[in-house]
């Protein structure tokens, strides 16, 4: 599944740079992650590093955005694919 970041957020910014997809952005409060970009770092790292280099802990699953690992993997292939066109 995606994550989401939640209300605990200091806008800290050290997720932003953390993303390898680039899902993570300023909203108007707190960062948010574009669930269409987000593959938990599948892919790319054994851990989402997000929620590795966040100090608060602000970092959660979204229940709204329910994915298994093959999805997540799936999703990757594409934005890969993607970035490679």
């Amino acid at each position: 599944m995606a994550l989401i970041i939640n209300d605990l957020c200091i806008t800290c910014d050290l997720c932003l740079a953390a993303c390898p997809n680039k899902a993570i952005s300023a909203g108007e409060d707190i960062f948010t992650i574009d669930p269409d970009l987000c593959t938990e770092c599948v892919g790319h790292h054994a851990v989402s590093q997000c929620v590795k280099v966040c100090p608060v802990r602000a970092i959660d699953p979204d229940p709204a955005h329910r994915e298994s690992r093959e999805a997540l993997q799936a999703k990757y292939e594409q934005l890969k694919a993607r970035k490679a066109a």
